[in-house]
């Protein structure tokens, strides 16, 4: 990956970013206008998914590969989004906002894979597409669950909705991607 990674200060202000937002949007209803102190975040046109977790249990987790925005509005959104609008979950209530954890993945350009040998646990997250079916795990996911490459990519195709073994097939287009990845918890 040539694209230079955030440093310390990048990840504190966009995390300061994310929770001022979610907490301004609770009050006002509506995103506010933000410059950044770090203008690489303005430069910086990169994908995001903004992770709300309450008392360490998933609450909420959109996001996307890439963005027309500078990558400090697509954290504004995606924090939004997660809150608000992923379907797995009811909208995340103003009396919850003290309880919610917030963890960011920036996302780097994703890479097609032609060896599974290519992808690395810890390091890479993985994108399946087939057809209309498609699925992504981020990162820190196989980590979390101390998967190994094939359960990682197996529980990839079956987030895709495909069984767990379609990963063996020729047709499946396995991509894998590297994110900056860090959250409140290790920012306080």
């Amino acid at each position: 990956m040539n694209q230079e990674r955030l440093n310390e200060e990048e990840k504190k202000e966009l995390l300061k970013l994310s929770r001022k937002t979610l907490e301004n949007y609770y009050l006002n209803g509506r995103i506010f206008e933000y410059t950044p102190v770090n203008p690489r975040l303005i430069d910086l046109h990169l994908g995001c998914f903004v992770t709300l977790k309450k008392k360490g249990n998933l609450r909420g987790c959109l996001g996307n590969f890439s963005s027309r925005d500078p990558l400090y509005l697509n954290i504004q959104k995606m924090t939004i989004s997660s809150a608000k609008e992923d379907p797995r979950f009811e909208p995340v209530k103003q009396s919850e906002l003290s309880d919610i954890d917030i963890e960011i993945s920036v996302i780097y350009p994703m890479i097609k894979i032609r060896n599974i040998d290519e992808i690395l646990v810890g390091r890479d997250g993985l994108y399946v597409e087939h057809g209309f079916f498609r699925g992504v795990l981020l990162p820190q996911v196989a980590t979390e669950y101390g998967w190994d490459r094939e359960e990682f990519l197996s529980h990839t195709c079956i987030k895709a909705g495909l069984p767990p073994n379609a990963w063996k097939d020729m047709e499946i287009k396995i991509f894998r991607f590297e994110a900056d990845v860090f959250g409140e918890k290790d920012h306080k």
